[in-house]
């Protein structure tokens, strides 16, 4: 398996490097992405040695309900990825393959597992429209909406980036985000292991075993 370890205060100053710039036109034409290169490292598994914390977020559920994400998810192996609906290509593909692989799971161990999908753009990613892309993906999925500026400022404590959805010279929506999967321990709840956007389906299908069970991969 890649894997790297990084001090945790070093993934604030690169976590920024990796970001995912998706927008789609207003007129139906074919959306764009681009992506930094720094993507592009080979290092998919990254174990920090200093793990962070979980978020302190409180935010909407794809059925309208409040959905305290520390409270929720406490002592349940987690994933945790800032992306939104509207993306088209980096946060389908990164939420396809965790789906994937965790159908891959025994059922008493997919049973275990949560995955949390927070929109970047929550204009336009209401509970509603949340849920019925999660449901294409797995049903099981958590999708949270809610304050722009309660979500950036919980992505920020991950060292996760987000801009505003803003439109291009073009006219067409633009989200600037960050694209690393955070995954936090069912044993200290915190988030000790980071994949970046290169991460495949046999990355998380090898992975998900270890880190349900709150080990290093």
């Amino acid at each position: 398996m890649r894997k790297k370890t990084y001090a945790a205060a070093a993934l604030f100053a690169a976590a920024a490097l990796t970001l995912s710039a998706c927008g789609s036109g207003d007129d139906g034409n074919k959306p764009i992405a681009d992506v930094s290169a720094e993507s592009g490292s080979g290092k998919v598994a990254t174990v920090l040695d200093q793990p962070f914390e979980k978020p302190d977020l409180v935010l909407t559920d794809t059925q309208g309900k409040k959905y305290d994400l520390r409270a929720q998810t406490k002592g349940a192996p987690t994933l945790i990825y800032f992306g939104y609906t509207h993306c088209p290509d980096v946060c389908p593909l990164t939420m396809n393959n965790v789906a994937v692989a965790k159908k891959q799971l025994p059922k008493a161990q997919q049973d275990k597992l949560r995955v949390v999908f927070v929109t970047t753009d929550p204009d336009r990613d209401t509970p509603s429209a949340l849920g019925k892309w999660l449901k294409g993906l797995d049903s099981d999925f958590v999708g949270l909406t809610g304050d722009f500026a309660t979500i950036q400022a919980g992505a920020r404590t991950l060292g996760i980036s987000i801009d505003p959805t803003s439109k291009d010279k073009d006219g067409k929506l633009v989200s600037v985000h960050g694209t690393q999967v955070i995954a936090f321990s069912p044993k200290t709840d915190g988030g000790y292991v980071l994949y970046g956007e290169d991460a495949d389906v046999d990355d998380y299908t090898k992975d998900l075993p270890k880190l349900i069970k709150g080990q290093n991969p």
